[in-house]
C-alpha cells in the first residue's frame, strides 16, 4: 500500500481517516499540523508541520488536505496549492458506503464521505469535501475547493462556484447558480441564484 500524509489534525481529519482506512491502495503514515506533539490522532502520529513538507514528501509522495472547511476555504486552498507546488500526488477517496456514479468525475484531492450520493453527470472539482449523506443530483457542477456539508441536497443542474460552502441540511433548487465564495447556512432552502461572496442564513 502507498504511504499517505494527512494535512490537518482536527475533527474533519478523524472523519477522513475513517474513510481512508476502508481503501486498499493507501496507508496513513501520519498527520502534518502546525503544533507538534506526541499525541496520536486515532492511532496515527503527528510527523511534522507545514515547514517540514518538502522533506516529508521525499519519502511520502501522496497527501490529502484534511483541514475542515466551515465557511471559508482559504486554509484548504493554501495547503492544496502548497502540495501542488511541491509536486505531491493528491488522490481521490470515495467511501465504499457512498455512491459515486461511473458517469461522474471527481477532481484531485477530493473526498466523498460515508453515505454521500454523487449521481450521473456530476462534476466535482479538486480539493472538495462531499460530506456524509450529501446528495449531488444529476449534472451538478461543484467548483474547486468547495464543501458540501452533511445532509445537504443539491438538486439537478445546479452550479456551485469555487470556494463555496453549502451548510448541513441545505436544499438547493434545481437549475440555480451559486457563485464563488458563497456561504449557505445550515438548513437553508435556496430557490434562486446566489451571487459571488454572499452569505445566505436565517436572521437572528
Amino acid at each position: 500500500m502507498m504511504p499517505l500524509m494527512l494535512l490537518g489534525g482536527g475533527g474533519h481529519c478523524r472523519s477522513c481517516i475513517d474513510v481512508i482506512e476502508t481503501n486498499k491502495t493507501y496507508r496513513i503514515v501520519g498527520v502534518v499540523q502546525p503544533s507538534i506533539s506526541s499525541d496520536l490522532i486515532l492511532g496515527y502520529p503527528i510527523i511534522g508541520s507545514d515547514v517540514d513538507l518538502p522533506q516529508l514528501l521525499e519519502n511520502f509522495k501522496s497527501a490529502l488536505v484534511t483541514v475542515g472547511q466551515t465557511k471559508r476555504s482559504e486554509t484548504r486552498i493554501r495547503l492544496f496549492n502548497l502540495l501542488k507546488l511541491l509536486d505531491a500526488e493528491l488522490p481521490v477517496f470515495v467511501s465504499p458506503m457512498a455512491h459515486c456514479s461511473r458517469h461522474s468525475s471527481v477532481g484531485d484531492g477530493s473526498i466523498i464521505m460515508h453515505g454521500a450520493i454523487v449521481n450521473a453527470g456530476v462534476e466535482v472539482g479538486f480539493n472538495c469535501i462531499i460530506n456524509s449523506q450529501a446528495l449531488l443530483e444529476h449534472d451538478v457542477a461543484v467548483g474547486n475547493h468547495c464543501h458540501i456539508s452533511t445532509g445537504a441536497r443539491v438538486n439537478g443542474n445546479v452550479t456551485i462556484g469555487m470556494g463555496s460552502f453549502i451548510g448541513s441540511g441545505a436544499v438547493l433548487k434545481e437549475g440555480i447558480k451559486v457563485g464563488e465564495n458563497v456561504i449557505i447556512g445550515c438548513g437553508q432552502v435556496v430557490l434562486g441564484d446566489v451571487p459571488n461572496d454572499t452569505i445566505v442564513k436565517n436572521a437572528r
